[in-house]
């Protein structure tokens, strides 16, 4: 599985983006996806999980409320929507794709099989 992101960038705080990521090389709604991200100096953490048919979602606490994962998959894509960022959402955001038996969302990174490049996200003013 490939996996593409785009949408990074430079914001000020309260700001929004938009982060997509595009898969190929697989069918992607047998997939679950998720959305992870890395501060320089700190691990990498969970942000966002959606299921196969994107019916089940689930979020860290810190986003809940100002980030939205959402999946089309007759376009093979995933999205977060970010909004009211802070400089603490500052980090490498990274989109990841396992094939899945069940409709359901994974939070732990070491159950993911394949991983995009990684797109910065920096919120400063």
């Amino acid at each position: 599985v490939q996996l593409v992101e785009s949408g990074g960038g430079l914001v000020q705080p309260g700001g929004s983006l938009r982060l997509s990521c595009a898969a190929s090389g697989t069918i992607f709604s047998f997939n679950t996806m998720g959305w992870f991200r890395q501060a320089p100096g700190k691990e990498r953490e969970f942000v966002a999980g959606i299921s196969r048919s994107g019916g089940v979602t689930d979020y860290t606490d810190s986003v809940k409320g100002r980030f939205t994962i959402s999946r089309d998959n007759a376009k093979n894509m995933v999205y977060l929507q970010m909004n009211s960022l802070k400089p603490e959402d500052t980090a490498v955001y990274y989109c990841a794709a396992v094939r899945s038996v069940r409709d359901m969302t994974i939070a732990t990174a070491t159950r993911y099989d394949d991983w995009g490049q990684g797109t910065q996200v920096t919120v400063s003013s």
